[in-house]
């Protein structure tokens, strides 16, 4: 029997529509945009890649946000040769995921005070929780030098969402 057949033989819905799919691949394409534009660091990874993945849990739930940020993450250091390894930055990618589904927790609220303290939050996790990947490879010294960097790029990419999402959220394109 298919896995798409319910008991009493009738197809049921995928939660992956083509609809879904589109939207997290039109984001994945401007994070793909944002990755190109660098935050001046020392590993030089870290750039504008993450807004669209935090617009995306915000707007449309928490599978779009970690999938688009994850990549985004990649593609971000993919552009740079993996400065921190592969296993480092899928790591760090996956941690992005996390984080964005924090962000939505705290945001999911709508208001303006539930959004800003996502922003904090999600600032502070990137920036000061991440940055603890770069203890194995660099010791305190990489990760005191990231710091001011991560901090200055997790800000920028959570309030580029965050205005993104207020300016779009009693439109249709956002998903309740």
């Amino acid at each position: 029997m298919s896995t798409n057949l319910q008991e009493n033989g009738n197809l049921k819905k995928s939660s992956w529509s083509a609809k879904r799919i589109a939207i997290i691949a039109i984001f994945v394409a401007l994070s793909a945009v944002g990755a190109m534009i660098k935050i001046p660091s020392p590993i030089g990874s870290i750039g504008l890649d993450s807004f669209p993945g935090y617009f995306c849990a915000l707007a449309f739930g928490f599978p779009e946000g970690a999938i688009v940020i994850a990549i985004g993450h990649i593609l971000s250091a993919a552009v740079t040769g993996f400065p921190l390894t592969i296993p480092f930055h899928i790591a760090i990618a996956v941690s992005m995921g996390v984080v964005a589904c924090i962000f939505r927790l705290i945001g999911r609220g709508g208001t303006v005070v539930h959004v800003v303290v996502a922003v904090i939050v999600a600032s502070i996790l990137n920036s000061f929780g991440l940055a603890f990947w770069l203890l194995p490879i660099g010791g305190w010294a990489l990760y005191v030098a990231n710091i001011v960097s991560l901090l200055v790029a997790s800000a920028v990419n959570s309030i580029i969402a965050a205005i993104a999402y207020f300016s779009l959220r009693n439109t249709k394109l956002v998903r309740k």
